[in-house]
């Protein structure tokens, strides 16, 4: 597994913002939609593509354009529906699927509720985007229901990532096709599972304290 942690002014001027307890629902959204545009410049560096010959106003020439099949892109439910929009603007072509899962509180292991993608996916480029590598448990059993139905290369966008969830994903996922593109490396995670500093819940920050 690969880890790319994004250093760049903006990401971290954005970021900081983020953070901010003060910071209301809105200015939060419209915040998460321009940072995931800017992690997803750098998460789709090895985006495939195909040669193809155009002709410009002036003369021929050659080109490239995005492969087939189209990557797709995955939010988790609810909270990575606030990073998709940014991801979509530019990828306009990538297909969508979403996928919901939550912990069960018995097992404490993360189940799918809700799933809505291609049962196979052989050959495709999978984006998965997910506010908060927390624990690590969601985005691994995500990553390996992607990798089971036929993805053979997967990216997952994270505005935050703590340690611990970062080590489950490198034990857990070590020689699959994966690569970890985030803000920032917190310090760890707190009794509750919070990322410390973190910014927070981020589905209730980004649509309120719902359910």
């Amino acid at each position: 597994m690969r880890l790319h942690v994004v250093d760049h002014p903006l990401v971290a001027h954005k970021l900081t913002t983020l953070r901010d307890q003060r910071t209301d629902s809105p200015t939060f959204r419209r915040l998460a939609d321009e940072l995931v545009t800017l992690l997803a410049y750098e998460a789709t560096r090895d985006v495939r593509t195909e040669q193809v010959d155009i002709r410009t106003p002036v003369a021929a020439t050659t080109g490239v354009r995005l492969s087939h099949p189209r990557p797709m892109v995955v939010p988790i439910l609810r909270a990575g529906l606030g990073m998709l929009d940014g991801m979509v603007r530019l990828l306009p072509t990538a297909e969508v699927g979403f996928l919901g899962m939550v912990r069960n509180e018995d097992t404490l292991q993360a189940e799918t509720y809700a799933t809505r993608m291609p049962e196979d996916l052989s050959g495709r480029q999978v984006y998965v985007v997910d506010p908060m590598l927390a624990t690590g448990g969601t985005l691994v059993a995500a990553i390996r229901l992607l990798i089971e139905r036929g993805a053979d290369d997967v990216t997952a966008l994270c505005l935050l990532a703590a340690p611990e969830g970062v080590a489950l994903m490198e034990r857990e996922l070590a020689g699959q096709p994966v690569t970890v593109v985030t803000a920032a490396v917190d310090e760890r995670l707190d009794e509750q599972g919070f990322i410390v500093p973190g910014l927070g819940d981020a589905g209730d920050r980004l649509y309120g304290a719902a359910g």
